[in-house]
């Protein structure tokens, strides 16, 4: 049987896991704050300069030129930006998911441990039962770790596609880039 400090405690400890995960959260938010307000400042400055040269141009090759130097470092900007933005999310959520992982195994624990004692002072005859309710656990875990591999394989599958959609977009820029300095 639970007494009422160890649900007090159990309830203690979910509190302190919510406000650790609402933590976590929210440093996510302030590094993608942060990074806005640097590409933002980073954008304004830029757009400045840029402006300053287009002001400066002479004649319509130049102008063109002048457009074409600008392509390739702007997609790959955009392409940092989003490495950054994904960096930070998947930062994020990893530590939200290990802080649920040892909660998760916490509980698992202590229901086995749980289980474990119910069984000691068990009346003859429900070895059964016992076997059965231990059977379920185990499945159970077995089922719960299943789902955090293929969890993970996913995440490894999107970031792996994520990195090839990145620089298959700034080598199309650079590409694009260079041809129209040919031209």
């Amino acid at each position: 049987m639970l007494t009422a400090e160890q649900l007090i405690a159990a309830q203690k400890a979910n509190v302190e896991t919510l406000f650790g995960l609402t933590n976590k959260a929210f440093e996510g938010v302030e590094k993608l704050v942060e990074l806005n307000l640097q590409v933002a400042k980073a954008a304004l400055d830029e757009a400045s300069d840029s402006a300053r040269a287009v002001l400066s141009v002479k004649d319509a090759q130049e102008l063109l030129s002048l457009q074409a130097s600008l392509l390739q470092p702007n997609a790959e900007k955009a392409a940092a930006y989003s490495r950054h933005v994904y960096d930070i999310a998947t930062s994020t959520h990893a530590e939200v998911t290990k802080a649920v992982e040892a909660q998760v195994a916490d509980a698992q624990k202590k229901f086995i441990n749980l289980v474990d004692s119910a069984s000691q002072n068990a009346p003859a005859g429900t070895e059964n039962a016992v076997a059965l309710v231990r059977s379920a656990v185990a499945a159970a875990n077995n089922a719960f770790e299943s789902v955090q591999k293929a969890a993970k394989q996913a995440a490894d599958v999107a970031e792996a596609n994520f990195q090839a959609v990145t620089s298959t977009a700034v080598k199309a820029t650079q590409g694009a880039t260079k041809g129209k300095r040919a031209a």
